[in-house]
């Protein structure tokens, strides 16, 4: 009877949707801000953009400039269109220069975009009337779609999570460990958080480069409640593909850890997700985090989110005693 192989470890992933070409050394897969770190090519502009999407993931910043911007253009181009076209036909204006002038056409433009019309300034003729409500409609719709963006912004659940800025190899049990720290930066409540760690890695085969998924076993893979901090523990024992490394085995191994974190947020009563990654760069050997928690008063307990990724120098193979 044939004897059948396996071909997969249990605890290797055969797929996390990176693939496992090498396409550059010291490619990184995913970056800090749990976004993906790759870039389609190959469709036309408008097949490969979603605007509704990134109008709503953009930064506030970004969006708030871009609506002002909008909204300062369609009034300046519809300024200059009454201005150019028939300027006489725009009846309550009082000016004494060319300067004036256009700036009270200005003000009517910005009025009749935003539908206000405060009643000194009024078109006539058949061209200034025509303009007006073109504009008008024009201001209905932009503002429209301006207030369900705001909605869909604001109503989007994001799960606001702190991650520490470095992994850490610290002592644990007799081990050591890979350690980070997460905490919520919102006052609402996440339940249920589960966390997974995936290590990526790349080893070389018949003299090509390839690279692994590993699963990283944790300490803890979820708890009840991420009210304070929770500091998420892969312990480095024989089970570990970690196990046996030196420092430079990260680096010449290309070695990327991914964080992936879900949990149920209370306000929004979603499931929402957040992600990271740690680069041989960001991990760092013989440490371990200092505490963040102090008292507070009322017997309350203050979290200082400063602290997320502060640590101290730890001796790697410390024996803890367990009591």
């Amino acid at each position: 009877m044939a004897i059948r192989r396996r071909i997969f470890k249990q605890d290797e992933y055969r797929e996390t949707g990176f693939g496992n070409k090498v396409v550059e050394d010291g490619q990184r897969l995913m970056n800090k801000d749990g976004l993906s770190n790759v870039h389609r090519t190959g469709l036309p502009f408008y097949k490969s953009t979603n605007l509704y999407h990134e109008l709503i993931t953009m930064p506030w910043l970004k969006f708030l400039i871009l609506v002002f911007s909008l909204y300062t253009f369609f009034t300046v181009l519809f300024a200059v269109i009454y201005y150019v076209g028939d300027p006489s036909n725009i009846s309550g204006m009082m000016y004494e220069n060319e300067t004036d002038k256009f700036f009270e056409i200005l003000f009517f433009s910005a009025q009749s975009l935003t539908t206000v019309g405060y009643g000194r300034l009024n078109p006539t003729g058949v061209f200034n009337s025509s303009i007006a409500a073109i504009e008008s409609m024009i201001g209905l719709l932009g503002f429209a779609l301006a207030t369900g963006l705001l909605y869909g912004r604001f109503s989007r659940p994001v799960a606001r999570v702190l991650f520490s800025k470095h992994g850490l190899i610290a002592p644990y049990k007799g081990f050591t460990a890979f350690m980070i720290r997460v905490a919520n930066k919102n006052k609402s409540e996440l339940l249920d958080p589960e966390a997974s760690m995936i290590m990526s890695y790349v080893l070389e085969e018949n003299g090509a480069k390839v690279r692994k998924f590993a699963n990283l076993k944790l300490e803890l893979t979820h708890v009840t409640l991420l009210t304070m901090s929770w500091t998420i523990v892969h312990p480095i024992d024989e089970e570990s593909p970690m196990y046996g490394w030196l420092a430079e085995d990260y680096k010449k191994n290309n070695v990327e850890i991914l964080v992936l974190l879900k949990a149920y947020e209370e306000t929004f009563a979603q499931t929402v997700h957040a992600r990271t990654s740690y680069r041989p760069e960001e991990i760092v050997f013989g440490a371990k985090f200092l505490p963040m928690s102090s008292p507070g008063e009322d017997n309350s307990v203050i979290i200082d989110l400063k602290k997320i990724g502060a640590y101290e120098e730890a001796a790697l193979f410390e024996q803890v005693t367990i009591n």
